[in-house]
């Protein structure tokens, strides 16, 4: 799957990429806050797992962002002189700088809430304070908000969109139409805790969501609009969020719920409840079930079918902005988890549990299978342990 490259994404954008001429100079401030902000060094243990000076680092970072934005030809540079740090990126339009300064600037307010938290002494030993670097700057489609980004992401790949969570969403939106050299641009995230941390610390962040509301309602804020100002659709993933949401902008958005919030004034930004893009994997694991594989798997096909629904959503809005938001839903319920049930289910079962393509096919066929298909839309069985935190 397409992730850091980004190179085909470049090369189907030549068009925008034509109209790409001028140059721009970031100050991206004193080398201690960009330390701070690239989270520099990402992984260094006596040992570096990639020995990179400072500039590599934020160049590494930027270069994935004027990729993902389509400028094929944009070059980064940067050094330091005297008490700054400097990025020139060549290819890219007039007033590229605005947005990077703008998601450092909210980093500030990250670092100040993360400072604080480790005063009062709640911030833990293996967490890493984590922006959404390399994301696509300008030329976005719609906006993630997601929970925490995982440490491996920082420290193996040093790739924001590299995850088990991200790719998993990326092939739900290619199974709805977007190309996956294109999946980045629908892939702006903005988590509400922007600490990377095991995968498994969902638990651990409650109670630290506060530290950051500045943080976060600013980089809402600058995410919710296109380059023209148009709204762009976001996609609320997981409990945590959803609850976010509800306390930050008094909105309730449960699983497929659409909700609108106003993140400036005069703008009205869509919103789409969804599951947490790892979910499906507790949901279908039969241990959550008395090990009753049945109920199992129509729990992970019921998701499934959640999940298809929402990508579905996610890419028709970003796609055609200021499309109606509850036709589009009620077309995508109705595509997944009614006329194309069987690619719903063959999905689940090659995806999730594994199976070859001719092994989905028969188990889809199969009539106790049929049976739990004619009711995607009914609840969920009931899990016999506790919902994960995600």
């Amino acid at each position: 799957m397409f992730k850091t490259a980004g190179l085909a994404l470049a090369l189907a954008t030549t068009a925008l990429c034509a109209t790409a001429q001028a140059d721009v100079t970031v100050d991206l401030g004193s080398p201690q806050r960009v330390t701070r902000l690239f989270a520099y060094p990402n992984n260094c243990n006596v040992i570096c797992y990639r020995n990179w000076s400072l500039e590599q680092t934020v160049a590494h970072y930027l270069t994935q962002s004027v990729q993902r934005d389509g400028y094929a030809g944009a070059k980064v540079s940067v050094k330091t002189e005297g008490d700054k740090v400097l990025a020139s990126i060549t290819g890219v339009p007039a007033g590229y700088d605005k947005p990077l300064s703008a998601l450092l600037d909210a980093g500030d307010l990250a670092y100040k809430g993360a400072s604080q938290l480790n005063s009062d002494g709640h911030w833990n030993y293996s967490w890493y304070l984590f922006l959404p670097l390399g994301m696509a700057l300008e030329n976005r489609k719609s906006v993630e908000l997601l929970h925490f980004p995982p440490d491996y992401s920082l420290t193996r790949y040093q790739d924001y969109l590299e995850s088990a969570t991200t790719d998993r969403w990326a092939t739900l939106l290619t199974a709805n139409g977007i190309a996956s050299t294109q999946t980045p641009a629908y892939q702006t995230i903005v988590d509400i805790a922007p600490i990377a941390a095991p995968s498994n610390a969902g638990k651990d962040l409650e109670g630290v969501y506060s530290y950051f509301n500045s943080y976060q309602t600013t980089m809402v804020k600058q995410v919710s609009q296109g380059a023209k100002g148009v709204a762009l659709p976001m996609v609320a993933f997981g409990a945590p969020v959803r609850s976010w949401l509800k306390q930050q902008y008094g909105v309730t958005v449960n699983v497929l719920g659409l909700a609108q919030i106003s993140p400036s004034e005069g703008l009205k930004v869509p919103v789409l409840g969804s599951n947490h893009p790892s979910y499906i994997w507790y949901a279908a694991d039969p241990a959550n079930y008395d090990n009753d594989q049945a109920k199992a798997d129509a729990a992970g096909l019921k998701v499934m079918g959640q999940d298809l629904s929402a990508a579905c959503w996610q890419a028709g809005m970003g796609s055609k902005p200021g499309s109606d938001a509850k036709v589009l839903l009620d077309r995508c319920t109705q595509t997944w988890q009614v006329t194309q049930k069987v690619q719903t289910c063959e999905m689940f079962y090659t995806s999730v549990r594994k199976l070859d393509e001719q092994q989905a096919a028969a188990k889809c066929s199969s009539a106790p299978v049929k049976l739990q298909l004619d009711q995607l839309k009914a609840p969920a069985p009931a899990p016999s342990t506790e919902v994960p935190h995600l």
